[in-house]
């Protein structure tokens, strides 16, 4: 038996309102303020992502470096990733890695407007 139920992922940001914001955009879903400092997204299917104020924030980067890695990242499964690159890039996500070998590889990275890396990944 397990030891705990799945309850949400926090994203450390500058501006979890703008983020809960995009990530709303690209996922679905309602985004509902707790307090200046924290914003939840309930994306359909039951899953939520909360975005967390972070004083001093510093992005990741990508690919991991020494000094800062990635921290983490988020795959989304896509039916069309050519669709979906264009609304996440019109959303403002930043494109980090598009070669996916004539779509051998399955997913492209891109990242999100606070800088944290997420894939688009081929259903």
């Amino acid at each position: 038996m397990a030891a705990a139920k799945f309850s949400l992922v926090a994203v450390d940001c500058p501006d979890p309102e703008a983020l809960a914001g995009f990530y709303a955009a690209v996922l679905g879903g309602d985004v509902k303020q707790n307090d200046e400092d924290w914003y939840d997204l309930h994306v359909p299917g039951g899953i939520r992502i909360a975005f967390q104020r972070a004083p001093g924030f510093r992005p990741p980067d990508w690919p991991r470096a020494d000094d800062n890695s990635q921290q983490m990242h988020l795959d989304f499964d896509v039916p069309d990733i050519e669709a979906a690159q264009e609304q996440v890039l019109a959303l403002g996500a930043t494109p980090l890695d598009l070669d996916d070998d004539g779509g051998r590889r399955g997913f492209r990275v891109y990242a999100d407007p606070a800088g944290h890396p997420f894939c688009l990944c081929r259903e």
